[in-house]
């Protein structure tokens, strides 16, 4: 079982977007992604996102926000329960990264990139300011097959 985070960063009505574009064999190719990654040793997802954060962009996360668990179940990969934050504040200059673009997309275009289907509904409470919850999405190979939310099955769009 893997345990990882991310974070979308927001600025105005922009979000800070990786487009995984660099890493080899990554099961996130091509698609727009906050940023974060796997926990080390002894790590809460708090020290985890900062850390992953600061790797990824050279920001220091300053205002942030524990939003909600999801978890990860596929046919094709190990099941990940992924820690799911949002920051307002940060202060450092950006780097480059080795996974990818990073970029400011306004909030309005996002749904028009390439990303994970789970991905618009945990971005759909995060953008309502849902409180904290737990989201259960399964997929086979890329198809999301259902999604629970709070132990509640989600009817999904056809």
């Amino acid at each position: 079982m893997i345990n990882s985070t991310l974070c979308y960063i927001s600025r105005g009505d922009e979000w800070l977007l990786l487009h995984r574009t660099k890493k080899q064999n990554d099961l996130n190719h091509d698609k727009w992604i906050g940023f974060g990654g796997k926990f080390e040793d002894k790590e809460s997802p708090e020290d985890c996102i900062l850390r992953e954060v600061r790797e990824e962009t050279g920001l220091t996360l300053t205002e942030y926000s524990y939003r909600g668990i999801v978890t990860f179940v596929s046919d094709k990969y190990e099941t990940e329960y992924m820690h799911l934050f949002t920051a307002t504040e940060f202060t450092g200059n950006m780097t480059a990264c080795d996974e990818g673009e990073p970029a400011w997309i306004k909030k309005s275009d996002f749904a028009k990139l390439p990303q994970w289907e789970g991905d618009k509904i945990f971005l759909r409470l995060l953008e309502e300011g849902a409180p904290f919850f737990s989201l259960k999405l399964s997929y086979t190979g890329d198809c999301l097959d259902y999604a629970i939310l709070n132990g509640k099955r989600l009817d999904l769009p056809q």
